[in-house]
């Protein structure tokens, strides 16, 4: 772990940007291009393993985002890939091999489920999945075979949260690379990596980004293992566009700033729904009677912008709450500018079976909403009245002046 010469704010818009007076572009230029010209063959020798020589191995646009997580994670290096997926499968992919073993906790990202268990065994890698906080449970699962102990936290849709030092000592206990989809958490929250854990992974799409108009995903942590990573992404070829990086770069300036009022906001609305008649259960860590209060308060300078509520009642009930609502967008994805609702069993989780989901915690009933930068009290009162239909009546909201 690198230590911080500056506050999160300060990192999320200065980066790693020289602070020497200059005369040159306040905004990092893009190096629209796939391929860069030498002036001799020596030279080319020289760039083939720099961002200078061909987009698909590195761009002078993507490393200056690169450097920038990085900085912000406290990690040794970063790099970028076209979708927070390719971030997880690619990394997995260089870090094991035929006969391997993987531990991984059971509530992640549906899509991740699905390559451990599906995909994975198609090229000899078995996966265990083990109880989020279990972590006795955890070191049972190990193997003579085992190489990654793989976690989420927060989770998807359920919000858990893992404690980050026990799961980190207990990787290096066994000699084990420890892996986090923090997604959820952003560095703004939660820098892993000051728990020892040693690839943090992101989907870039969400809060990194933040306007929800790109596809990215982040991989950053030792050296050794991003350099690892990035022959296996050279191969693959799932890099990120440098127009995007770009776009990227823009979102990160102003990652703390939003992330900073989505926490503020999320917890107002998780405190709303956790007294209202018709929601059964709440999954926010920042409330007192969430089971990972204490972890979350310990590791987290806020709990983000997404949350989880099941409503009384059944699965159409849960739609019919969601439709009903407008401030809330209906689509995937989440950590954007605009708030959205999705229905967890039908979106991020409709490819994992249904006994599955149940023992994730992922039921019919539940609503998974992500908190945007609208004002929180039009927030509260849409979603009074998008629950009003479980009564048969509907509210109005009040618009302030």
């Amino acid at each position: 772990m690198k230590k911080h010469k500056f506050r999160r704010e300060t990192e999320a818009v200065r980066g790693t940007a020289s602070l020497a007076k200059k005369n040159g572009p306040l905004a990092t230029p893009i190096y629209q291009t796939s391929t860069f010209e030498v002036t001799d063959m020596q030279e080319q020798l020289r760039v083939t393993p720099t961002d200078s020589f061909y987009t698909r191995y590195g761009n002078p646009t993507n490393t200056v985002a690169e450097n920038a997580i990085a900085q912000l994670e406290g990690t040794d290096a970063a790099l970028l890939f076209s979708s927070g997926m390719a971030a997880i499968t690619t990394s997995i992919l260089s870090l094991v091999k035929a006969g391997d073993h993987i531990v991984a906790q059971r509530d992640i990202y549906g899509g991740v489920t699905k390559f451990l268990s599906q995909w994975l065994p198609k090229l000899g890698v078995e996966t265990t999945f083990v109880d989020t906080n279990d972590i006795a449970q955890h070191e049972r699962a190990i193997r003579p075979t085992t190489k990654l102990l793989h976690i989420e936290s927060p989770t998807n849709p359920t919000v858990r949260v893992v404690d980050l030092e026990k799961i980190a000592t207990l990787a290096r206990k066994h000699n084990l690379i420890s892996t986090i989809d923090s997604t959820f958490a952003t560095p703004i929250n939660c820098r892993p990596a000051e728990w020892g854990v040693d690839l943090v992974l992101h989907s870039g799409t969400k809060y990194f980004a933040g306007h929800s108009d790109l596809i990215c995903g982040i991989a950053t942590g030792r050296r050794d293992l991003i350099e690892q990573i990035h022959q296996t992404r050279t191969t693959l070829g799932c890099c990120l566009d440098p127009h995007a990086a770009f776009l990227l770069l823009r979102g990160i300036k102003t990652l703390a700033v939003r992330v900073e009022r989505q926490n503020q906001s999320a917890l107002r609305v998780a405190e709303f729904l956790s007294q209202h008649p018709k929601v059964a259960r709440v999954h926010y860590p920042f409330l007192k009677d969430h089971p990972d209060y204490a972890i979350a308060k310990k590791q987290m300078a806020g709990a983000a912008g997404v949350l989880s509520f099941e409503v009384e009642g059944n699965g159409a009930d849960a739609c019919r709450v969601a439709e009903a609502l407008n401030l809330f967008t209906l689509a995937p994805s989440l950590g954007g500018v605009d708030s959205l609702v999705t229905i967890p069993v039908i979106t991020s989780h409709a490819m994992i079976a249904a006994d599955l989901r149940q023992k994730m915690g992922v039921t019919d009933q539940m609503i998974r909403i992500s908190v945007g930068l609208e004002h929180v009290d039009d927030l509260i009162a849409d979603l009074d009245k998008g629950l009003a239909v479980l009564t048969g009546t509907r509210k109005e909201a009040v618009v302030a002046d």
